[in-house]
């Protein structure tokens, strides 16, 4: 990787053209992403939220064998007469899990269920409701099935033997766990859980339950990052908060990046005299980029620090989650070796209020999507969309996506919506 020329401006420029823009930042950030390699082998109550390390092939034919779709008269079609209704001699049942075992002859029918062994000489059966039984024995309606096999699910049907079930790269949820299990497969390969460690950096910052002196601050951010790291299912390594100090921050640096597959700061990377943090970088490591055409989350830093790759996140509480939804999310889903690994998709709504915009950045505001009694998704944003407002994330249930040449936009306008949940 080779290191960036950094143009510094500062963050409460509207515009910057040596910002890079967002959809150009996700592209390069994909080029320096290798999913992890090593795998482990867990029993299947233990991979949910796994990720497959190789492909999973079924070792039985789904179904295993014959059976009926439906609670009726197992048949042979060759009995039924052709406009006109047929008796037959019941001989038996049925059942799942308790099949007939004898076969069903010239004139026969055996009683079945939902899931029942189709019998031997079966090929068909009739639905419960198109059939009487009486002392003379069963008699089927006319025109009761229109064909052989019908209401009958084959053997292998859903999958047959040695079939490929599950692609390497497959996210392991509650569905696939299940399957795995209908299978008969009781453990699987996955990708070991990918290590990130993560730190605030900031003189004012104070953990929780220490009194507040002039000028300090909680530390929510690294509260905030640490729920996120474990939606994602990754082990994280919480380094606590780094004072403003370049040997305190060049320790902090050298133990997260021995220690783990990626760090995470926030706060040090906006332009100010006590931020070390892109010194450091320039000469602990090597930086991609370090700010982005976006609000909020515009100083944001992406490269590597010995063979961790490195996200350094603004100081703000909203700009912390807006750029890890919109950077961090994917690189990790990529890491961990997950198929597919894209940004959650943007839909369009009608925006039930104004919305105030300056051209020349990405925008992602803070929305409260609902539908009208006419059906339609209407939105509109939680208020003051200021960064260090981080209740406008609580109140909010997708991101308003505002393209860089956007400007203000009138109550009517259609704008792209990107849910909150389902991102992590």
């Amino acid at each position: 990787m080779t290191a960036k020329t950094l143009t510094e401006a500062s963050c409460a420029d509207d515009y910057d053209p040596n910002s890079m823009p967002v959809d150009r930042a996700r592209t390069l950030i994909r080029t320096y992403l290798e999913p992890v390699r090593a795998i482990e082998r867990v029993p299947i109550r233990q991979a949910l939220d796994r990720v497959l390390a190789g492909d999973v092939v079924s070792p039985i034919d789904v179904p295993g064998h014959d059976n009926s779709a439906m609670d009726g008269w197992a048949v042979r079609f060759g009995d039924l007469a052709t406009g006109a209704a047929t008796t037959l001699a019941r001989i038996g049942e049925s059942f799942a899990g308790r099949p007939h075992e004898g076969r069903v002859g010239a004139g026969e029918t055996v009683r079945i269920f939902t899931g029942g062994v189709m019998p031997e000489g079966a090929d068909t059966v009739v639905m419960q409701e198109r059939a009487s039984e009486s002392g003379a024995g069963v008699t089927i309606e006319a025109g009761a099935v229109s064909r052989a096999g019908q209401n009958r699910r084959f053997a292998g049907e859903d999958l047959e033997r040695g079939a490929v079930v599950f692609r390497r790269g497959q996210l392991l949820r509650p569905a696939e766990i299940g399957m795995l299990a209908s299978l008969g497969i009781g453990e699987v390969g996955v990708y070991r859980r990918l290590r990130v460690a993560y730190f605030s950096t900031g003189d004012e910052l104070v953990g929780i339950g220490q009194p507040l002196a002039k000028g300090e601050i909680y530390d929510s951010n690294r509260y905030t990052i640490g729920a996120m790291l474990a939606r994602m299912h990754c082990d994280a390594i919480d380094l606590g908060v780094v004072r403003d100090q370049p040997d305190a921050l060049e320790r902090a640096f050298a133990d997260a990046a021995a220690n783990a597959d990626v760090v995470i700061t926030s706060g040090g990377v906006s332009v100010g005299e006590a931020d070390y943090v892109k010194t450091l970088l320039d000469r602990l490591g090597e930086v991609v980029f370090w700010k982005i055409a976006m609000k909020p989350g515009r100083p944001l830093a992406y490269g590597r620090i010995g063979g961790a790759h490195f996200f350094g996140l603004p100081g703000n509480p909203v700009s912390v989650m807006v750029t890890f939804y919109q950077f961090v999310r994917d690189a990790l889903a990529i890491l961990q070796g997950r198929d597919g690994a894209e940004p959650v998709p943007t839909f369009a709504a009608t925006l039930a209020a104004p919305l105030r915009k300056a051209p020349g950045r990405t925008e992602f505001q803070r929305g409260i999507l609902a539908r009208g009694a006419d059906g339609r998704w209407t939105v509109r944003t939680t208020g003051d969309q200021g960064s260090g407002i981080l209740s406008s994330m609580s109140q909010a249930n997708c991101f308003i996506v505002l393209s860089t040449e956007t400007g203000n936009l009138d109550a009517g306008s259609e704008v792209q919506v990107q849910p909150l949940e389902g991102l992590i």
